[in-house]
C-alpha cells in the first residue's frame, strides 16, 4: 500500500492536533485517526483520565468511531495514524480490526508493541499482519509528550510545596 509522503504528513499533523486536545483536557497527549478510502473515518485522543477508563487510549477511541462509521468491526484497507507507538492492547486491537497499515510518530521504549518491545502488528504467528511505518514526525510527537510530563512533574512539586511548612516539613 503506497501513500504519498505529503498525505502521511497531513494526517500525522492532524493526529498531533488531537494529541494536543488530550493534553488540554489533562490526559496524556496521544492522538490517533483512521483513514479509509482517502477519508478520515475515526478520530480519538487519550481519555483515560477524563473517563476513568483504562481502555481510553487514542487508538481504541479512533477504532471504535471508525467501526461505527463503517458499520462493521473489520477495517480492511484502513491506515491508523498515531502519535505514539501502540501498546500491546492497542496493537492487538489493530490486528483484530484488520488494519492494513500503521503509521506512528514517537517510539515507546517502555510499552511499544509495534517495534520497541514487541512486534505484534506484523508477527507472522498471528492471523493478520499490517505494514508498519515508524517515526513519522517523531520529534514533535515526542516533544509534546515530554513537555506534558515535565509540566506535570513541575505542577506536582508546586502542589507539594503548598503542603509543607516554611521550614520544609509537613504543614
Amino acid at each position: 500500500m503506497s501513500v504519498a509522503p505529503d498525505t502521511d504528513l497531513r494526517y500525522m499533523r492532524e493526529a498531533l492536533r488531537l494529541a494536543a486536545a488530550a493534553a488540554a483536557r489533562g490526559d496524556v497527549p496521544v492522538g490517533a485517526l483512521v483513514v479509509q478510502d482517502g477519508r478520515i473515518t475515526g478520530t480519538g485522543f487519550n481519555t483515560r483520565e477524563a473517563q476513568a477508563d483504562p481502555t481510553g487510549h487514542a487508538e481504541i477511541v479512533a477504532l471504535r468511531e471508525a467501526c461505527r462509521s463503517a458499520g462493521r468491526w473489520r477495517l480492511d484497507g484502513a491506515t491508523l495514524y498515531v502519535t505514539l507507538e501502540p501498546c500491546p492492547m492497542c496493537a492487538g486491537a489493530l490486528v483484530n480490526a484488520r488494519i492494513a497499515r500503521l503509521v506512528y510518530g514517537a517510539a515507546d521504549p517502555k510499552a511499544g508493541a509495534a517495534r520497541s518491545l514487541f512486534t505484534l502488528c506484523d508477527d507472522p504467528r498471528l492471523n493478520h499482519r499490517m505494514q508498519v511505518e515508524p517515526g513519522l514526525l517523531a520529534e514533535p510527537c515526542a516533544e509534546l509528550l515530554q513537555r506534558f510530563f515535565r509540566d506535570a512533574r513541575a505542577r506536582g512539586r508546586r502542589d507539594l510545596s503548598l503542603r509543607t511548612s516554611p521550614a520544609g516539613g509537613p504543614a
